[in-house]
């Protein structure tokens, strides 16, 4: 697939790093089993240069958005159980992790535009104990018989500049679809979900679907965890913004990337594996040119462009 970039750049003077950092939510002061849900009227929640918006409703005690919980209930069904993992806590035990109880759609902020490699995410006790059991206004999913063809989707999606970057990702927190229903699940644990083929991105959005929908939408319970959101940005002691053009495809690519220089200006081509190591490089002028990725083993690397004014850099995957 052919993917065009028009991308924000930076200065180089001297030294090209990629740093990267886990939004874990444990810079929070929760006490045991605390949460925050926004009552204080601040809106969100900061982390590492992410953003979680929060809308609370003074008038009904309500809120929508995210909330920050250090709650380890896993047998309490009902929405007075709204701020447990069914994990009992965050990833590896940690105490604290977020929830989002979606409202159409959550979204996080990003202060600048960063590669996001992957995020936690789990069901919360309220809706697994729904799915799995069933209550006063959702089914049990997969019916009496076990036969109904059930799921719980959520939907990502990645931003820049209010463009979509590249495909939704979808992961199911509930799947009873299969043939055989031994295959049917609902998820319990922490489960690592790819966020890396958005590329760079500055907001990201978050929706829920469900099989179980009656005359006022969907009835299962529109919650999930999310913990250990994992991104990466280049580091330079003296980054100022500047624009470059180019297209680079395909993505992922298997011999050649084809690029596309739209610049009337020399540049270098340098490829980096996510260690920051050097891989390989070469010039390149107006026009395309190919650059050879046979020899590379398979996974995720770094195309940085690099010209006299300042560089640009992006995702790509070898197959």
């Amino acid at each position: 697939m052919k993917k065009t970039f028009t991308l924000i750049a930076a200065l180089v003077f001297s030294t090209f790093l990629l740093a990267q950092t886990t939004v874990d939510f444990e810079d929070f002061s929760l006490p045991a089993e605390g949460f925050l849900n926004g009552s204080d009227g601040s809106g969100g929640f900061s982390s590492n240069g992410f953003f979680f918006p929060n809308d609370y409703n003074a008038d009904w005690g309500s809120w929508s958005g995210w909330a920050i919980s250090a709650a380890t209930d896993t047998q309490t069904p009902g929405f007075m159980n709204q701020y447990s993992s069914i994990s009992g806590g965050g990833v590896g035990g940690s105490a604290q992790y977020a929830v989002s109880f979606v409202a159409g759609s959550s979204g996080i902020k990003i202060g600048e535009p960063r590669v996001v490699d992957n995020v936690a995410i789990n069901n919360g006790t309220y809706p697994y104990l729904s799915m799995l059991e069933g209550d006063a206004f959702a089914k049990k999913f997969g019916g009496e018989d076990g036969n109904d063809p059930d799921f719980f989707l959520l939907t990502i999606k990645g931003w820049l500049n209010g463009e979509q970057q590249g495909d939704s990702i979808g992961f199911y927190l509930a799947d009873y679809r299969f043939a055989d229903n031994s295959m049917d699940y609902i998820v319990s644990e922490w489960t690592t979900v790819d966020l890396s083929t958005f590329d760079a991105v500055d907001s990201l959005s978050f929706s829920l679907s469900s099989s179980d929908v009656g005359m006022f939408g969907m009835n299962t319970p529109a919650y999930f965890c999310m913990d250990n959101l994992n991104f990466t940005f280049i580091l330079d002691a003296n980054e100022q913004p500047a624009e470059l053009d180019v297209s680079v495809f395909p993505n992922p690519a298997t011999d050649y990337l084809r690029i596309v220089w739209n610049e009337q200006q020399e540049a270098t081509a340098s490829i980096f594996n996510l260690n920051g190591q050097l891989i390989q490089k070469m010039p390149l002028s107006t026009g395309q040119q190919n650059m050879d990725v046979q020899a590379l083993a398979t996974g995720m690397y770094i195309l940085k462009i690099q010209t006299e004014e300042g560089w640009m850099s992006v995702r790509f995957v070898k197959k």
